[in-house]
């Protein structure tokens, strides 16, 4: 079930109906499980009993992990967890990318590896990193183990954030178990307001954008330069409007059932250099990969080369868990060298030279935006046409830029108006206050999900101004319900 499709606003309004009715708060949570088995079995129903086995392993690893103090036996269990995690999806994911790069290798021999027809389960990729995280922090003592598979089971499966994120820990979400479970006018009114502006970037401005830029990148040597450009800078929109819509929209469902999930964006793209781009692009990945894989790989305490090295395979991987294609892998590449330069940068510089501000945004955004060809483009040699093309006039297609202006119309001023809220949130503005309040809206503060603005639901001024938000998107967005960029993920 996609967000964005009248299929999934009947579920989520079913589910929500359901948790509204006192029950006991077991109860709930087993309501809770069986709605995430139905919506992950509306993708494919066959692959529940892996989600359900990933959940088993390491809740079974994580329990024999701290019953010991046995250093060794507690390295044992939480490698099992680690590598049954890897293989699982390594076999799903990765398995067929091999077989097709070593097969060219064994032809010598005349060893040939089969290749499998195999479907790629929906939200493996982060499920696994999930449930893997949490068996780390039961064996780092950071996190006592769940008491309860039922509840571990919820953990794992819980479906607004299950296909696409964010990554949530379990530190994050165990804890909220304890809550009560069901909707309320607060949680509503905060939640709808997320919802629609998920929403809003998904059908106004990513689904607006994907037919034009699909069509570009398909066949790019038959398209201009400037019409290269322009694709670009459309998918780069695109991308970021369809992930973070989705986020802001499981962000919003989540919040109408009771739990808080962490930020995933922070305006990436109003990033002043590489690293900062990364403080807020796909937020709960890249703490993921800082505190997983980057700081155990010794970070930044191993000297300045050691520092480099690791940033680069952290970065690689992480273009790699993206998807099985030497294209992630040179995106991953790409930003890893760009982050050690950043890196070397600022410790042979210091604080000595600033370069303006507008320097650093615009060839961050710069840098950002060409990275984004090989991550979207099929193949590589469609990444070598299109980077071609765009500097060298090939094609004569055209990319229609009323449709670019338009986005990009929405998406600068919502982007200074999101700077300046959050410059808000911190000052608290007499005058912003007052103004809201004429449209009965309010600036909420979450230490998890840091903040949001929520539009009153309790007064008539309020709920016009969501009917009317609603009924624009309705009247404005695409009427196909397009899958979000990051279920092939």
């Amino acid at each position: 079930m996609i967000f964005s499709s009248p299929r999934f606003l009947l579920f989520l309004c079913a589910t929500l109906l359901v948790l509204a009715i006192p029950l006991r708060h077991e109860i709930k949570k087993r309501v809770l499980l069986v709605a995430s088995c139905v919506f992950y079995a509306a993708w494919d129903y066959r692959y529940l009993a892996l989600l359900f086995a990933v959940s088993v392993i390491d809740y079974y690893c994580a329990a024999r992990i701290a019953a010991s103090d046995e250093r060794r036996t507690r390295r044992r269990w939480v490698t099992y967890s680690v590598v049954s995690n890897l293989a699982i999806l390594g076999y799903f994911k990765y398995y067929n990318f091999f077989v097709d790069n070593l097969n060219p290798i064994f032809a010598w021999s005349g060893v040939q590896l089969p290749v499998l027809e195999i479907l790629l389960p929906a939200g493996i990729s982060f499920y696994t990193f999930k449930s893997m995280s949490y068996t780390i922090d039961v064996f780092r003592r950071e996190i006592e183990p769940c008491a309860s598979l039922m509840d571990y089971a919820t953990f794992v499966t819980f479906f607004p954030e299950l296909i696409a994120g964010p990554i949530v820990r379990a530190s994050i979400f165990l804890p909220q178990m304890t809550r009560r479970i069901g909707p309320t006018a607060d949680r509503l009114a905060v939640g709808a307001s997320l919802f629609l502006l998920g929403l809003t970037k998904k059908v106004v401005i990513a689904d607006r954008l994907a037919a034009p830029v699909d069509h570009v990148f398909a066949r790019p040597s038959e398209f201009s330069a400037t019409a290269l450009w322009l694709a670009a800078i459309g998918y780069a929109v695109q991308i970021y409007c369809d992930f973070s819509g989705y986020s802001d929209m499981a962000i919003g469902t989540a919040k109408m059932i009771g739990y808080d999930l962490p930020e995933n964006f922070n305006m990436p793209y109003a990033a002043a250099s590489i690293t900062d781009f990364w403080r807020r692009w796909h937020m709960t990945l890249s703490a993921w990969l800082r505190d997983y894989l980057y700081i155990p790989l010794g970070g930044n305490r191993k000297g300045r080369g050691r520092t480099y090295v690791n940033l680069m395979l952290t970065m690689l991987l992480g273009g790699l868990w993206h998807g099985a294609s030497w294209n992630f892998v040179l995106w991953g590449g790409l930003h890893g060298s760009a982050l050690a330069a950043h890196k070397f940068y600022r410790s042979a510089v210091g604080g000595r030279v600033r370069l303006p501000l507008a320097v650093g945004w615009l060839s961050t955004l710069t840098f950002t935006v060409l990275c984004w060809i090989p991550f979207r483009a099929a193949h590589m040699s469609d990444t070598i046409q299109f980077v071609k093309g765009m500097f060298v006039s090939g094609g004569r297609g055209t990319f229609p830029t009323e449709t670019i202006a338009m986005t990009l119309a929405l998406v600068i001023p919502a982007h200074i108006v999101g700077l300046w809220l959050a410059r808000a949130v911190r000052q608290q503005p007499l005058a912003l206050t007052r103004l809201l309040a004429v449209f009965s809206a309010k600036l909420r503060t979450n230490p998890i999900s840091n903040w949001t603005l929520q539009l009153g639901t309790r007064t008539v001024v309020g709920s016009f101004v969501l009917t009317l938000w609603l009924l624009l998107i309705l009247l404005s967005g695409e009427t196909h319900a397009r899958p979000f960029i990051y279920f092939q993920f």
